[in-house]
């Protein structure tokens, strides 16, 4: 199924590329060790890199931290024709930051603006941002990998206990696990507040790589199929161009 759907994702990414009438964005969001990058690996490996790229967003710079939260993540936005991954996103403001509240320190907000509401204007200001891109052409789709606590125990160890795995490992892993009830819900607000006709979330179960892939494969193709992608008219004026380059070549 996997392989099905990577072949057909590469002919669906030549039209989509060749069209510029749309864009695909692909959010992916997920605890430690569910599976982010081999997922991205596996599935989008039948990908022509010219009209696609993976886009990780990272703790912040003073740049960044100097704009309004949304700002870095708009740079990054696919233009027509592309396909822009996103290994974390801009939902990382409203899952980490709200795990860890003493983050928003380094944003310099206005203190009037922290009060009850604030988590529900962020999720607003992200619809309404997401709303706009759908609006201009750029499909989104996003994804939760699921996997469980005692998987990614499993996967922690293997990390510890393979030499090749230990360079993917981190203390800081083990430390945010101790906030694996906090983020879970904080997921939840998240998906359930965001998950819109425009935007969907798709909560995608990851204890198993192999579904995990197929999945968001599938669902990543039988959304472009729905687009009824097609390659660009050629004119009457550029089909009689053709036709004199191709007996200039023919005669040479």
């Amino acid at each position: 199924m996997l392989e099905k759907d990577v072949n057909r994702l590469s002919e669906l990414q030549d039209i989509l590329y060749a069209s510029k009438k749309h864009s695909l964005l692909i959010v992916i969001q997920a605890i430690d060790a569910a599976g982010k990058d081999g997922t991205i690996k596996h599935v989008m490996s039948g990908i022509n890199p010219q009209g696609c790229y993976v886009q990780s967003f990272k703790q912040p710079t003073d740049e960044e931290l100097a704009h309004d939260f949304l700002w870095r993540v708009h740079k990054e936005v696919p233009q027509k024709g592309m396909i822009a991954i996103f290994n974390r996103s801009h939902y990382e403001e409203v899952l980490v930051v709200r795990v860890h509240p003493e983050y928003l320190s380094a944003q310099n907000l206005p203190a009037k603006n922290i009060d009850d509401n604030f988590w529900q204007e962020r999720f607003n200001r992200i619809k309404s941002f997401e709303k706009l891109l759908f609006d201009s052409g750029t499909i989104i789709l996003k994804f939760f990998l699921n996997v469980s606590k005692e998987e990614q125990k499993k996967r922690f160890l293997d990390r510890i206990e393979e030499p090749e795995k230990n360079w993917k490992f981190s203390a800081n892993d083990v430390k945010e696990r101790e906030h694996w009830n906090d983020y879970m819900q904080a997921y939840e607000k998240a998906i359930s507040d965001t998950s819109t006709e425009w935007a969907p979330w798709y909560v995608i179960p990851a204890d198993n790589k192999w579904f995990m892939r197929a999945a968001v494969g599938d669902i990543i193709v039988g959304t472009l199929e729905s687009l009824d992608l097609k390659y660009p008219d050629v004119s009457e004026k550029e089909r009689e161009e053709l036709k004199k380059c191709k007996e200039l070549l023919t005669n040479e």
